[in-house]
């Protein structure tokens, strides 16, 4: 059928009263001879399909559902399942993600499901692409979720906000070639790799016969390459950043194989596997190697890129480990001006290998590098954002749920220490208040405190798995819940702070 698309709120009164429930105004659709809403009765929403009687078009059976009749209108109703998210991804591909390449974009990664309307509110008009499905497989595993989980809640909040610009769909930092498989089934279309436990963090520390010993045990079959043809494709070699000029000598060539071959190799065997296992379908390639012990310097992008590029591996963004400390929930910590030089170098870089965008990891809240990251960029630049979104959406609890905000703020405390261990964070517990001396009104105003947002962001697993000795969750339903009565709320405190992350990219 016709995918053409147009809003209309012309139908909202009827959709209403037929189907007993209120109408989200921006959703209501008309495609394919057909009037497509989203609504809500309580709690719960649903998608609605409906037809105008009389009109010849007939309601999709590809949609589980129960159909309730007015005197003008067919409505079918229905529940928010995995398989009518797929279909409705068929029916309507605005629903659907898509490929984003080189626009400049933002990661949203949304560990509750709740969050996409806000994340859009924040993007319309930024200049830059969201991606609304975003999710490592470690979040998944921590906070319960599936892949189809990540994908559907996005597919129900594109369809709620009405939104037709189109967005990208991140599986996020994939270790095994069955993660690539799980997200691509979902219907995921960029694949983040992430070759970091392939990284020889030791190679900073080793003294030169221990660099070449290990160079020449480095799998240069795999390679495709012997040890003497890699050094003489890069030894002395200049490379021409613009403001500088670079070489490797001996010994930074070598640092830079022992440190980065293997995962250059684990990336390219990644990359091979995903286009097998996409079998034609389109996909993208980010690289990231920012979860490393030490900065990736210039030399080590260099390399990076350049062997990469040589065993046919494409991609759309990379992300180096800058130098500083890109610290969870919070700004950037370290010398600025040295920030900015280094990032200078590997935007040159990236421009110099063809032009890819250069991905922030970790790069929600870090305001005061924004500008000069735009600088160097324009739109090359990708801001991943993840647990940020979830600190503001316990900014709503803390505002309207006081009660159940002081107990999740009592067991993340508790939790901190043993969660903290995956994270790059330097909260102390010893600065962290005695919530109980506090008042509720105070509550909303610790979401800006250092220690207080690190605690709630690397806890947020340990909150949202907690169960109850019968069984039950401790805390994740309770928590969805008042964000679901306070929802119009809960978007627009999201998409204030989101937009504060855009607005400094000029």
């Amino acid at each position: 059928m016709s995918t053409d698309v147009t809003n209309s709120k012309k139908h909202q009164a009827s959709l209403a009263a037929v189907a007993d429930m209120d109408i989200y105004p921006a959703s209501v659709t008309e495609a394919g001879g057909l009037i497509w809403a989203m609504g809500r009765k309580d709690l719960d929403k649903y998608l609605l399909i409906a037809t105008i009687c009389g009109c010849g078009c007939e309601l999709s059976p590809d949609f589980e559902g129960n159909v309730v009749r007015g005197e003008d209108i067919v409505i079918k109703i229905c529940p928010l399942t995995h398989g009518n998210a797929v279909a409705l991804r068929k029916a309507l591909p605005f629903t659907a993600p898509r490929l984003v390449g080189l626009s400049g974009s933002v990661g949203c990664g949304d560990r509750l499901g709740l969050a996409t309307p806000g994340h859009i509110r924040a993007a319309c008009g930024s200049g830059f692409i969201p991606f609304l499905a975003q999710q490592s497989i470690r979040e998944m595993e921590r906070t319960g979720r599936t892949p189809e989980d990540v994908m559907d809640d996005a597919t129900w909040g594109v369809m709620q906000e009405g939104y037709t610009d189109g967005y990208g769909s991140d599986a996020d930092h994939l270790k095994q070639p069955k993660d690539i498989d799980s997200c691509l089934a979902a219907g995921f279309t960029l694949f983040t790799v992430d070759p970091g436990d392939h990284v020889d963090n030791a190679a900073d520390g080793y003294n030169d016969a221990e660099l070449e010993a290990r160079f020449q045990k480095l799998s240069f079959a795999d390679l495709g390459i012997t040890a003497d043809e890699m050094i003489f494709i890069y030894e002395d070699r200049q490379f021409d950043l613009g403001q500088s000029m670079l070489s490797f000598d001996h010994h930074t060539l070598l640092k830079a194989a022992v440190k980065y071959s293997d995962a250059v190799l684990h990336t390219a065997g990644m990359y091979r596997h995903l286009g097998e296992a996409a079998a034609g379908r389109p996909y993208e390639l980010e690289v990231s190697v920012d979860e490393t012990e030490t900065p990736t310097t210039a030399l080590e992008h260099i390399f990076i890129a350049s062997e990469l590029k040589r065993l046919g591996v494409k991609w759309v963004s990379l992300a180096p480990r800058f130098t500083g400390r890109f610290e969870k929930g919070v700004d950037y910590i370290g010398d600025l001006s040295e920030f900015e030089a280094r990032f200078a170098e590997h935007a040159a870089i990236a421009k110099l290998f063809g032009g890819y965008k250069i991905s922030l990891h970790s790069g929600s809240d870090k305001f005061s590098i924004y500008p000069a990251v735009a600088r160097y960029t324009g739109q090359l630049v990708h801001l991943k954002t993840a647990g940020t979104s979830y600190l503001e959406a316990v900014r709503v609890i803390a505002a309207y749920a006081p009660a159940l905000f002081r107990e999740i703020f009592v067991f993340a405390r508790q939790r901190y220490e043993m969660d903290k261990a995956t994270y790059h964070v330097s909260a102390s517990m010893e600065r962290v208040p005695d919530i109980s001396v506090l008042s509720d009104a105070d509550l909303p105003e610790l979401l800006d405190h250092f220690d207080i947002r690190q605690m709630l962001h690397v806890t947020f697993g340990s909150v949202l798995t907690a169960v109850k000795p019968d069984g039950k969750l401790l805390f994740r339903d309770s928590l969805r819940d008042v964000l679901r009565r306070h929802e119009e709320k809960h978007y627009e405190i999201l998409a204030t702070h989101m937009k504060h992350h855009l607005e400094l990219f000029g």
